[in-house]
């Protein structure tokens, strides 16, 4: 049995937490970066379940999105039919929903989207990193671009990690679409490199006040960000992590189209 077989095979024990850098549906065509997620979640215990928080469904208050396998959201447009025929019938998690309700419900109100599937900043990475959609899993929006609050959010719902529970946030670092160049040799930007740089230091640091002072501390933000809901899901990530000691990792780097920043994180 290989190394990276007995990671997937031993049991979730205190899962990671991760930020993953989710691409476009295009993601799923370029082989070496569905590889390297394919990757990653090889080497990281087998989640019991997945919760989900993706940069395309911010709504106040936290909405739990359907816990039975519904339609994926196409939330995208222009683009080959094929990209509309993806499936990932992931099995519905309703007693993940369960828990995140016991959680969080004494402490702010909570909605339900029954028949809200799964966005593409969610199924897309799931795609390629669990295809056999044999996970159960469970979205939940951002309720709120407040990096304070979303933190705050993060350390409650923490304690799933010890239930086998996969925290996943889902978005990019750096996510400026007029600036993106698709040719193969495309430079990257000084900002986005500059972002890029400082984001992976305060992270491995786990530097919460410059983390929540991003808009203000960050080399190159307006560029990078002219937006912050694909952001704002690494700093619910560090919510979930920031007590525990443990290295923090980037599985995946480099960037595409230029400017986007493929970085992503594994807390723990």
């Amino acid at each position: 049995m290989t190394q990276d077989k007995e990671a997937h095979d031993q049991s979730p024990g205190r899962m990671p937490v991760i930020f993953v850098a989710h691409g476009s549906p295009l993601l799923l065509d370029d082989a070496g970066w569905v590889e390297e997620l394919r990757g990653w979640a090889q080497r990281m215990p087998r989640p019991k379940s997945i919760l989900m928080l993706s940069a395309h469904w911010e709504q106040r208050p936290i909405t739990l999105a359907a816990t039975r396998t519904v339609p994926l959201v196409y939330d995208f447009y222009g683009f080959p039919a094929k990209y509309y025929e993806v499936k990932y019938p992931a099995p519905g998690a309703p007693e993940l929903a369960a828990r995140v309700r016991e959680l969080l419900a004494r402490t702010q109100p909570l909605a339900e989207a029954t028949e809200r599937g799964l966005d593409h900043g969610a199924y897309v990475p799931l795609v390629a990193m669990y295809p056999g959609a044999d996970v159960p899993t469970l979205q939940i929006s951002l309720p709120t671009m407040d990096p304070a609050v979303l933190l705050a959010l993060g350390r409650a719902i923490a304690p799933l990690r010890r239930e086998g529970v996969l925290i996943v946030g889902s978005g990019f670092l750096t996510h400026n679409l007029r600036a993106m160049d698709p040719r193969p040799d495309a430079g990257t930007p000084s900002w986005a490199a500059d972002f890029d740089a400082w984001a992976a230091d305060v992270l491995a640091r786990k530097d919460v006040d410059a983390l929540l002072d991003y808009r203000s501390r960050a080399p190159g933000v307006r560029q990078a960000l002219p937006t912050h809901e694909h952001f704002v899901p690494v700093v619910v990530a560090t919510g979930a992590a920031v007590e525990e000691p443990a290295r923090v990792k980037f599985p995946i780097v480099g960037f595409d189209m230029g400017s986007l920043t493929r970085r992503s994180v594994q807390f723990g």
